[in-house]
């Protein structure tokens, strides 16, 4: 089955951009990434800190199989409602360095919109070890339930 989350990495730079087009009005793609208890629900994880505004921050935390407890978290830069976030994102214990995210939120049609998410890291190298790892089949998985989680929820609020 083909992704629906599309991942472009030119070689030799330090980014990813990361592209997704959802069956979903605008303002509920965007809810799915600022309201916590759906963002816990297609994460996966538990929201310890989500304040959604310009020089805010985040704290979620998963845990594995096997019990152990990781911890991720950033500062919210830019905060546009149905448009755009700007955001640092680290992991914890972890030999990952922070990375710069923007996502950018984009409407289609009445019922359909898109998530271009633009992903800086520090360098090349740091860039190339994440894409070893089961990146792409991670963040699809995750999009496709949101797609699912948002599909049942009502789009006005």
């Amino acid at each position: 089955m083909a992704q629906k989350t599309t991942i472009h990495a030119e070689d030799g730079k330090q980014e990813l951009m990361v592209t997704r087009e959802f069956d979903l009005p605008l303002e509920l793609l965007f809810r799915a990434y600022v309201e916590p208890d759906i963002v816990e629900q297609w994460m996966g994880t538990k929201v310890l800190k989500l304040d959604n505004k310009n020089h805010g921050s985040y704290h979620f935390e998963t845990t594995d199989p096997m019990g152990n407890k990781h911890g991720f978290h950033g500062t919210i830069h830019e905060f546009l409602p149905n448009r755009k976030i700007t955001r640092t994102f680290e992991m914890e214990n972890t030999p990952f360095d922070v990375q710069l995210e923007f996502l950018e939120f984009e409407k289609l049609t009445d019922d359909t919109s898109k998530l271009n998410m633009h992903i800086v890291y520090r360098s090349v190298k740091l860039r190339d070890q994440m894409l070893q790892l089961p990146f792409a089949q991670g963040i699809n998985m995750a999009h496709n339930r949101l797609q699912e989680i948002c599909k049942k929820i009502s789009p006005l609020k």
